[in-house]
This record gives structure tokens, sequence and C-alpha cells, in this order.
């Protein structure tokens, strides 16, 4: 998907896939009684816009079929996760509108049951402790078109296996030395059923667990039988679990307990970013953001500190759908999906960027004249401001042309323009420094609202005017797809250095007390949010959200 949202008249919504999948089980009475889905993070980074996708999705299924939400952290890999991202994807989820009322869930907390498990099917012949290394059990795995071989220690004795395994959780052997793993299949085709590794000894301090446990469990092993515990019905995840599938069901199948049902459906993938946690941690590490909350970042948080609102997102998933192919979205769909929220929710005001001084000379030093102006010309009851116009004013640089082409409806030589919500000003006489360069215009004001001219520009005060830091950020990486790099090369070098402008901008007065976390749409240039973290009391910063349409550029007179 490439371009904008279709427009034009609504259709009904079709069901998507999974849709038509639980519906045809709901009329078979198959597996169900309740929905109940989950989103299952790893504690090990921050959410990104994919991961808003699947909670979207999850919950807006439990939501659409009066059933339940988990929200389950997979905290099985001590090493990487970290309280700090425990909280920030509570905070996440809970900000997109998902709620799981009184089911959070760790898989920490089924470490017991888990181990109980595990010497379950070691008494029954299905799991064996191993003493290969990992660079030994990859040479034992095979390959796609060659089958493995058995580990050496495959046809161990049980009640040894027992005694081993007992022995690894007791802490008596060092990292990395053995692991516990399921006896299947080495020759599967699906190299995910050749053995796999269900426990490894990891000597770390786990964050909730503290220093209780030093075996800790697969994901692939732990994922599944937490669903199971929890009762869930349906574990929707992206399309890189479909190979694990098989592995998910033998566990359920091997254990005889619960066996809720996989279903897959494509992750999201966007032009112009990275996606991947290590890449974002990576970003994060080498500094060339300022952290994950950095409003260039893809994360939940970076979306929020640019401005990105709950109900933009939940948009933006459901316009992109639920599909079982992987593709790449097109940017512009998250960035129109933010446009459309908040042109109804922004407040407007006037901000000059790139300023070109005007002397009105009709005007008197020190004369103000007060100007009213809407705050949402769309909604009346969003009440007037004021904006001072004075002698001195700023517009924007490229508002002026000194040799303008025929449909230039800005301001030219002896020609006319209507200032924003105030009058007409005609340019009587261009002022240039010794280089050539236009230093100033001096125009004449004629305050009538009833006379017509083909263009209207937006305006400052001089003398009044607010100046602030704007940020204008721009796509992360300079290319759709930077991890598409020749060899040798990185998604780093893909990084766009014109990422993040910072400037100083001139502003209407009023913006002085604007408050952390507003919205507003500075007209004819786009808009913009009121930076929640660097803002300071009389000294607010303003983050783009987004630039305004073309079509939008265009204000009426």
């Amino acid at each position: 998907m490439t371009s904008d949202p279709p427009s034009g008249e609504e259709k009904p919504a079709s069901r998507n896939f999974i849709e038509q999948i639980i519906d045809a089980d709901l009329a078979a009475a198959k597996n169900v009684d309740q929905i109940h889905t989950r989103f299952p993070p790893e504690p090990n980074g921050y959410l990104h816009i994919g991961h808003a996708k699947s909670i979207c999705l999850n919950y807006g299924l439990a939501q659409q079929y009066g059933g339940k939400f988990n929200l389950r952290f997979d905290d099985t890999n001590p090493t990487r996760e970290e309280q700090e991202y425990v909280d920030s994807i509570m905070d996440d989820v809970r900000w997109l509108g998902a709620n799981w009322e009184d089911r959070l869930f760790f898989a920490s907390d089924y470490f017991e049951q888990l181990h109980d498990w595990a010497v379950k099917l070691i008494k029954a012949g299905k799991a064996f402790v191993c003493d290969l290394t990992a660079d030994e059990m990859r040479e034992y795995r095979g390959t796609l078109v060659k089958p493995g071989k058995n580990s050496p220690d495959r046809d161990r004795r049980v009640d040894e296996n027992l005694e081993l395994f007992a022995k690894m959780k007791a802490g008596e052997f060092p990292d990395g030395s053995r692991t516990l793993r399921a006896k299947i299949d080495m020759a599967a085709p699906n190299i995910n059923l050749r053995d796999p590794v269900m426990y490894r000894i990891k000597h770390a301090h786990h964050h909730r667990t503290g220093d209780t446990w030093c075996i800790y469990p697969s994901y692939d092993y732990t994922h599944g039988q937490s669903d199971s515990i929890e009762g869930i019905t349906y574990s929707i995840c992206t399309l890189e679990f479909e190979n694990h599938r098989p592995l998910y069901d033998w566990f359920c199948e091997a254990l005889g307990i619960h066996h809720p049902r996989q279903i897959e459906f494509a992750r999201l993938n966007l032009t112009y970013t990275v996606m991947s946690k290590r890449k974002l941690l990576q970003l994060v590490t080498e500094k060339h953001v300022s952290g994950w909350d950095d409003p260039r970042m893809p994360t939940i948080r970076g979306l929020r500190r640019r401005g990105y609102t709950t109900e933009s997102i939940q948009a933006f998933c459901e316009r992109i759908g639920v599909a079982k192919f992987n593709s790449t979205i097109d940017m512009a769909w998250l960035e129109d999906a933010v446009r459309e929220d908040l042109n109804e929710k922004a407040f407007r005001a006037l901000a000059v960027l790139n300023p070109l001084k005007i002397v009105l000379t009709n005007l008197e030093p020190g004369q103000t004249i007060d100007i009213e102006a809407p705050n949402h010309p769309q909604n009346p009851e969003a009440g007037m401001r004021t904006l001072p116009l004075t002698r001195e004013i700023l517009i924007e640089a490229d508002d002026f042309m000194e040799d303008a082409p025929k449909k230039f409806f800005r301001l030219r030589p002896g020609g006319e323009v209507r200032l924003r919500c105030a009058g007409i000003i005609k340019c009587d006489e261009v002022v240039k420094d010794a280089a050539g360069n236009v230093t100033e215009l001096r125009c004449t004001f004629d305050p009538d609202h009833a006379r017509k001219v083909k263009g209207t520009i937006h305006w400052v005060s001089a003398a009044r005017a607010l100046s602030a830091e704007v940020r204008l950020y721009d796509h992360l990486c300079a290319v759709e797809n930077p991890e598409d790099v020749p060899e040798g090369k990185t998604f780093i070098d893909n990084l766009n250095p014109n990422s993040l402008q910072s400037i100083t901008a001139h502003l209407e007065p009023s913006l002085v007390d604007a408050i952390p976390g507003t919205h507003i749409q500075f007209e004819r240039l786009g808009y913009f949010f009121v930076d929640p973290v660097d803002s300071t009391p009389n000294k607010p910063v303003f983050n783009r959200t987004a630039t305004l349409r073309d079509s939008w550029t265009k204000v009426k007179n």
C-alpha cells in the first residue's frame, strides 16, 4: 500500500480471516466458550508501532466478541529484561486503550508449573538432558535439506535425566554446560521440531524472581503453556511464528493440557524506519537518537512524544487491516491518520518559521490593532483569541517572490495579499542589502475584509511574537527500505541526516502559556505538539507531528 486511504462512500466492513475463523469455531461450538486473547510482550525493550497493531487486534477481538483480554509478560530471559521496560509497556498498552482489568500476568508466575511439566515430559520419555555445547548443537541440528542427527545423550535413562535436571535446577552446573531438550524428531522437515531446547542454565538475577532460579525456560516452551494456564482460546501472533506452530501444538498435546489455537497474521512493516527491537536498541545505545522516546523513533513512546494520538494509531491499525502475507505499508498512511484526527482536535495558531520583516507604513510606531481570530474555524464553540497587529510584522520568506510567476498568489512587488484574519496588504517597496538580498518589505495595510484578493498568508507581530524552539522532524531513514543495503553497509548508513532540524520560530504571543501535551495546528505549516519533556513554564518547545496536506495549505479568504 503506497497511496492515500481510499475516500468516498463508506462500505460495510468485511470480516478479516481471523474473524472468519472465530465465527466458524463459534458456529461449530469448537474449542470456544468465551473468546480470550492476550498480548504477550517480552520486557526487553519499548513497544513500537508494530506492537500497536497486535494490541489493537487482540484487544479489539476480545471486545468485539464479549471476551477477555490479558496482558502477560513473557519474561524468561533475565539478562535482557528490566523493570523499566515492564513499566513502559504497561503505560503504552493502557494509553492505546487496551484494558486488561485484573488480568496482568508474567510467565515467571508459572516457573514452578513449567518446571513440573518438564519433569512430567522427562518421566514420559519425551525430554532429556543434553551435554552438547551450543556450537555442537547447531552442527547436529542439520539444515533445511539435511536431517539432523541425534544427540549422544538422547537415549539417557529417565532416572538419569531426572537426576541431572534436578542438579541443573540446584545450580550445580555452569552456564551453558547442559540443556533440557524435548525429544521429538531430528529428521523432521521443520527444524523447530528437531529436539528443541526447553531449559538453559543461566545464573542470572531475574527482575521478579531474583536468584530463585538458575535455569530458565525457552520462549517456545513457555509461550504455549502460559497461554494454556490462562485459558487463552486464540494465540494470535505474527507470521514469523508460523513455523513454530507445530511445536506449540506438540507441547500442549504431549502434556495433555488445554490447547489454544494459534493463528498467524502479517506483522506491520513501515517505510523509512526500522522495526527490530535490536536495531532500535542500537540506535539508542549508539546515540543516533536521544532515547526510546525520540520523536523520530517508531516506538509508541516516540510517537506519543511527537504528538500522535491514541485515536490516530487505532484508526491506522483499522485501515491497514489484517492480512496473511507480509507487506510494507507506506508511512503516509500513518501520517494521514494523525492528520485526520488532529484536524478535528487541534486549535489553530499563527507561527512563522522562516521570517521576512514587513513594515506597514500607514500604521504608527507603537500602534496595535486587535484582530479577532477563531481558535478552530470549523468549531465556533472553540471560541476566539486576539492577535496583535503592529507596524512591523513577520511573514514566511517564501510567501514573497520578487519575480513571481503568473499563478503565484502570494505577495509580489505591487501585489496584494490578505493577512490571515486581518485586512489586505500591498507591497510598495522592496528593501535589499548590499548583496542584493531582500531584507524588508514596505507595505500599506487596508483593513477592508470585504474586498477580494486571491491569496492569504499567515503572519505574526514582530514586536509581540514569542520566540520558541520548534523541532521539525522528518523520516528516521532516508530511503524507503533502510535494511536493503549493499555488502559492508548497515541500516545505520541509511539514516536520514536531516531527520531533525531545530529552529527558533516566531509564534503568536498566546502560545507562551501553551500546556505540555497540547496539540496545535500552525496554520499553513502543519500540526505541532507541545513537548511534554523539554517544555518549561513560559518556554514551550514544539514538535512537528505532521505536515499538512497540499490541499489544506490553501487558506480560504
